[in-house]
């Protein structure tokens, strides 16, 4: 009896794979699992999505998708994080890598598939959800890579690491997975691969690049302290909305003045809160800050130096030394991201060949993004690392945006969205051809 279950439950695993081992055109048994078994779940993703930290429905989904694939999973990595492990004899070890949570925002794409879900988050306050950034594509891409290797292991060697991880939108989930033992509970990899779905680039597209990939990212906050007044009497108190204001305006200076006019680096001032009347001088301020850089060195330049004008500016303003403006950088923080140039190379002439020289968009970076998959490939980790842009934008709707229609929507907006069977199907082509590469059997 025990035989014969374990032969039932082989069979049922085995039921989706003869087309994908056997097949010689990829590309074809991909098609054909979109279409059998992975819009499904990317529709349901999207109507579904989970803010970071929160990805429990998620994760449960993508640990019963890799367990059904032959995986051997494990649950709560670093909170929601799951961690997918298959052995296929000696090789090197490789990760994958897709993110699963999504953003505070009401939906208003226009898809009849949009979200209209709702949930508490960590600050126990209820929000709008909705995949709009396209970690909706990851996830079923990866569950779609998964199930495509899991079919042909006579194709690789080696051990296959997938992960889904939580709360990249709030850079913080990559490093609760390493600070929970990644490295250690699990085999460590050699290799580490992610991707990203871009509405800026056409559908069919792939972006990859050697060196820099995106920036780092640190949110700080500035409380600045004051003495309270009436508005008609300013000379009475110490408004802290006067040096919330010197203190942004002397921000600016560091990167035109004190940052090498070819490095890279950001100072945004995205919150500034004080007060609750019209004639009401407050006793603070608060100030949000995003701050970008492109390497370690102009990143403590850019940190130090908002540390020492915000308490030289409540200096300036005669404030006692226990009430400067106090400075803290956030946990949401995130290094660097750079892409390993010898693996970038390897991996970009198997796109090459496999799509053909014209599948790739050679555009510069136009902004600082970041990305915590930085955290994976840290030089510290001696894990070597590659991050590309898979195209989710028709090309038609860029040539109606160029005469002068609506414009593509951006990520983190109400109206993002991407097309689906082309975005998750090249998305995971891309992940299993470069994967296949990697483990690649030795003669």
């Amino acid at each position: 009896m025990k035989h014969l279950l374990a032969l039932t439950a082989a069979s049922a695993l085995f039921a989706w794979q003869p087309a994908t081992a056997q097949s010689t055109d990829l590309s074809t048994a991909i098609a054909a699992d979109y279409d059998q078994k992975l819009e499904a779940l990317f529709l349901d993703f999207h109507r579904n999505p989970e803010l970071s930290y929160k990805e429990t429905r998620t994760a449960a989904i993508m640990a019963k998708e890799w367990r059904a694939s032959g995986f051997t999973v494990t649950e709560a990595v670093g909170g929601t994080g799951v961690v997918a492990v298959m052995k296929n004899g000696d090789g090197p070890t490789l990760m994958l890598r897709a993110d699963m949570d999504g953003l505070p925002l009401v939906e208003d794409s226009g898809l009849d598939y949009m979200s209209t879900a709702k949930q508490v988050s960590i600050d126990g306050q209820e929000k709008p959800v909705m995949h709009a950034c396209g970690h909706d594509v990851h996830i079923t891409s990866l569950i779609g890579t998964g199930r495509q290797l899991a079919g042909m292991k006579d194709k690789w060697a080696g051990t296959l690491v997938l992960i889904a991880q939580p709360a990249e939108e709030r850079i913080g989930g990559a490093k609760l997975m390493m600070d929970d033992g990644l490295y250690s509970r699990f085999p460590k990899p050699d290799y580490a691969v992610a991707f990203h779905v871009s509405s800026g680039l056409p559908t069919g597209k792939l972006a990859i690049r050697e060196g820099i990939v995106s920036s780092s990212s640190d949110s700080v906050d500035i409380t600045v302290h004051g003495v309270g007044a009436h508005g008609a009497s300013p000379h009475r108190g110490k408004d802290p909305i006067v040096m919330a204001a010197q203190i942004i305006m002397n921000l600016q200076t560091i990167v035109s003045r004190e940052i090498a006019p070819l490095k890279p680096g950001v100072i945004t001032v995205g919150s500034l809160h004080s007060g609750f009347k019209h004639n009401i001088i407050s006793d603070r301020a608060e100030m949000q800050l995003t701050v970008r850089s492109d390497d370690e060195e102009t990143r403590k330049k850019l940190l130090d130096g908002i540390k020492r004008i915000a308490e030289n500016v409540g200096r300036l303003n005669g404030m006692p030394e226990d009430k400067l403006p106090e400075v803290k950088v956030s946990h949401e923080s995130t290094p660097a991201n750079y892409n390993n140039v010898a693996m970038t190379q390897r991996v970009k002439a198997v796109f090459a060949g496999r799509f053909g020289e014209d599948v790739f968009d050679e555009r510069p970076r136009e902004g600082m993004g970041a990305e915590d998959f930085a955290y994976f490939v840290e030089p510290n980790t001696d894990v070597p690392g590659v991050y590309f842009s898979v195209g989710g934008t028709p090309q038609a709707d860029f040539d109606r945006e160029d005469a002068g229609g609506a414009q593509v929507p951006s990520h983190h907006s109400p109206f993002f969205k991407v097309a689906p069977r082309e975005s998750v199907t090249l998305g995971t082509e891309a992940m299993t051809a470069a994967a296949l590469e990697l483990l690649a059997p030795k003669n």
